[in-house]
Parts: C-alpha cells; sequence; structure tokens
C-alpha cells in the first residue's frame, strides 16, 4: 500500500476530512488518501462563510476528472473563513492537502465533539482497510 502523509498534529474523519484546532478554531481540509483517491482535482465548491453547521454536515463538492466527492464538517460550529485560493487553483489540494490547500475555517460549538475523530494512527488503520 502506498505511504501518505498524515501529519500527527491534526484529528481525522472517517469521512477523509482532516481537522487542525488552534484555540478553539479549526482548520479544515481533505487528506492525502482522499485527493490521491479523486485524482487531478478541477473545482471546489466552498461552503458558504457566516453558516452554522452540525458534525456530518455536507459542506460543499469537490471535482476532480474522475467523480465528484462531498466535504462533510467533522465537527459543529460557525464556518468563519474559506480558502478563496481553490476557486482559481483547486489542484492546490492535489499539491498541499494540508497546508496551502485548507478549505474552510470553523469556530467549534462543541469541542467534545473532537472526541469522535481519529489520531493520524487511526486513520492510517481505516485507510489500510478500504
Amino acid at each position: 500500500m502506498k505511504e501518505y502523509s498524515l501529519p500527527e498534529d491534526r484529528l481525522y474523519s472517517d469521512t477523509h476530512e482532516w481537522i487542525l484546532i488552534d484555540d478553539g478554531v479549526g482548520t479544515v481540509g481533505i487528506t492525502d488518501y482522499a485527493q490521491d483517491k479523486l485524482g487531478d482535482i478541477v473545482y471546489v465548491e466552498l461552503p458558504q462563510e457566516g453558516v452554522e453547521v452540525s458534525r456530518g454536515d455536507k459542506v460543499g463538492e469537490i471535482e476532480s476528472v474522475k467523480t465528484v466527492a462531498e466535504i462533510f464538517s467533522p465537527v459543529s460550529g460557525k464556518i468563519i473563513e474559506v480558502n478563496k485560493a481553490l476557486e482559481d487553483k483547486p489542484e492546490i489540494i492535489n499539491e498541499d492537502p494540508y497546508n496551502d490547500g485548507w478549505i474552510y475555517k470553523i469556530e467549534l460549538t462543541n469541542k467534545e465533539e473532537t472526541n469522535t475523530l481519529l489520531d493520524s494512527a487511526k486513520y492510517k488503520e481505516l485507510i489500510e482497510h478500504e
């Protein structure tokens, strides 16, 4: 199996999003595994700023040359910022899914929900069984 980059400073969802939490704000993107499975990304439908979402809600979509994938929120909260660079260069997600390829930032309303997310070791186990 291919080795995927899995930074240990983030949490992961079973729908292949990652979240990096800093002072009650989470930065969310899709994992290296997810972008690899999608292939060349050609369009990202970003979530709306200012919208309140619940954990598991669909917040956007990613289109690749092969398929369309939904983006789900790993936590509940208010979307406070989106990565507008992805509107013109969606391929940033393929190139750098954990840094420049972030999708949105969310102000967490229920920090307890992070307990349901996976650390990098558990996420690695998940993708090894897919």
